[in-house]
């Protein structure tokens, strides 16, 4: 799967982890329960390797180890207490859009695949032996890429957007305008604009949602409030933190752990 900014930010949630990266994002969880009906912009991809987890949408169930939440469907999730791995794909990335074209049909999709679910296992095995943020992020893009038929890995970005990576993680607290960004890459608007998608493998504004909510949650991670961390991430308030993270992920970013304490 090509792009991302390759600044993964770890978290922790009751028993699991969470790891983001520009446009997706990595959540794991042990001895899973209910979570009532929602709905979120990312495609959620939910691997359950050690038992069957249930996907509700409208009235019906739907059962797998492997299955494919389509963007923006109301469903209630139910992983049957079971050890989950759940990856979110902003559907406007080169990988949401892959998932989309392969796997895609409007509804819950079961996907059973023995080499995907052989990843899924060794993926909770390294979440839960505390490895890295790299290390789960780079396990959880495979699967992605396995999924897709995509080439793993992918040639790093133009130097020109690597110049605005960098610029977006300095200022992640303040303005981040498409006109501003093109400038720093010495290039016109229209230019910049495709020139971003092909080596990031998502819209520039889409970029910038997935880097100050991975802002404000090492925020959090480093001791602040929620509160500071919406602030120091460009969030207007706490509130416009929470909309933002419940329209991609469907949940509170309280979600993300308290791991300081109240």
């Amino acid at each position: 799967m090509a792009g991302g900014d390759g600044q993964a930010r770890r978290g922790v949630t009751d028993g699991g982890r969470v790891v983001m990266w520009s446009g997706g994002s990595l959540w794991t969880s042990r001895g899973t329960g209910h979570v009532p009906a929602h709905a979120h912009h990312a495609l959620q991809l939910v691997l359950s390797p050690q038992r069957p987890a249930r996907v509700q949408a409208g009235e019906a169930w739907t059962r797998g180890h492997l299955l494919l939440v389509p963007p923006d469907l109301v469903h209630a999730f139910d992983g049957v207490g079971a050890d989950v791995a759940m990856v979110f794909v902003a559907p406007e990335s080169v990988a949401g859009r892959r998932l989309l074209a392969a796997h895609g049909s409007g509804a819950v999709a079961v996907l059973e695949d023995a080499r995907v679910l052989a990843r899924a296992d060794a993926l909770l095995g390294l979440a839960h032996g505390q490895a890295d943020a790299s290390a789960l992020e780079t396990a959880a893009r495979a699967i992605i890429d396995l999924l897709t038929g995509a080439l793993p890995g992918g040639d790093a970005p133009d130097p020109r957007i690597g110049r605005v990576l960098e610029w977006l993680e300095r200022n992640a607290d303040g303005p981040l305008a498409l006109a501003d960004a093109a400038a720093v890459a010495h290039l016109s608007p229209g230019r910049f604009r495709h020139l971003f998608v092909q080596h990031t493998g998502v819209p520039f504004r889409t970029h910038v949602l997935w880097t100050r909510l991975n802002r404000a949650v090492a925020e959090r991670l480093a001791g602040r409030s929620w509160t500071e961390a919406a602030q120091r991430s460009g969030f207007a308030d706490q509130a416009h933190l929470t909309r933002t993270c419940r329209r991609m992920f469907g949940v509170a970013p309280t979600m993300f752990g308290n791991p300081h304490g109240p």
